[in-house]
């Protein structure tokens, strides 16, 4: 089983390093408030599960992969990969739930580097992908249905989800943000996708987390300002390759930071 959507910074290249912070001695529910691909959750199989994200459409269609995979499949089976249809798709818009999400899946994976974008009226406008790649895996499909079946999936801002936080669970927090950009470019490139403030606020969730004696993993940009805002644990720094390109950016190695509280995590740090 694999992630089913392509997302723009997502974990993939961090789950060979996953294992190192998980508590040795396991944790109770898991939670995460920015879903996106979910590759975290796919590792980690986890028996109780709480996925949430400000993406309505994201979240709707989990829900529908969730509880009507074979009829998200039995649209899927209609769709092409060609330019011309992918723009007839994205232009449509479906009533029909099963259609609907069917649609959010096709042009995830036939689009130009999986970017979700909307213009301000809140349509879909992103490229197409001129990918070869297989966009309809249905037996990948069924077994993230399966893995699913008992997540609680619901869309919501990372801070509503507090109260369902309790002693023992893991919280894995993985805000948006890209770091294709220099240092000098970071804060404005940023400030509408997730800006400082965001990032400030993300900082008292994760008091409140500590507070109850919750797990969290954090993994952000590795820029002076999020390590300034992030001061109560040492970062971790790792270096990923940059899976995006386009005329302001060139593909290339970049850092992130992790943080935790996860006990000896700063063992690891200093390791």
């Amino acid at each position: 089983m694999k992630p089913f959507l392509r997302w723009v910074g997502g974990k993939t290249w961090f789950l060979k390093y996953l294992n190192d912070f998980v508590p040795e001695k396991g944790f109770n529910k898991y939670h995460e408030p920015f879903l996106g691909g979910g590759s975290v959750f796919f590792h980690l199989k986890p028996e109780e599960a709480f996925l949430s994200d400000l993406n309505e459409e994201l979240i709707f269609t989990y829900q529908m992969v969730q509880s009507e995979v074979e009829s998200v499949i039995s649209e899927l089976r209609r769709f092409k990969n060609t330019k011309e249809y992918y723009y007839e798709v994205r232009n449509k818009e479906f009533k029909n739930a099963a259609k609907r999400a069917a649609q959010f899946i096709y042009l995830n994976q036939t689009s130009f580097n999986g970017i979700y974008r909307v213009n301000q009226n809140g349509v879909y406008n992103v490229p197409y992908g001129y990918r070869e790649k297989n966009f309809f895996e249905p037996e990948n499909l069924r077994l993230v249905s399966k893995s699913l079946q008992k997540a609680k999936i619901f869309p919501s801002e990372f801070q509503q989800i507090i109260d369902n936080i309790q002693m023992g669970d893991l919280v894995f927090l993985d805000p948006p943000y890209t770091i294709t950009h220099n240092d000098n470019g970071f804060i404005k490139y940023n400030e509408k996708l997730f800006s400082l403030e965001d990032q400030k606020t993300l900082a008292r969730f994760i008091e409140e987390i500590i507070e109850k004696d919750a797990f969290y993993i954090l993994t952000n940009a590795a820029h002076k300002e999020v390590k300034k805002i992030f001061k109560s644990n040492r970062p971790l720094q790792l270096t990923r390759a940059s899976l995006i390109s386009g005329k302001k950016s060139k593909r290339g190695h970049f850092s992130e930071y992790i943080f935790s509280n996860i006990p000896d995590f700063n063992l690891k740090v200093q390791s």
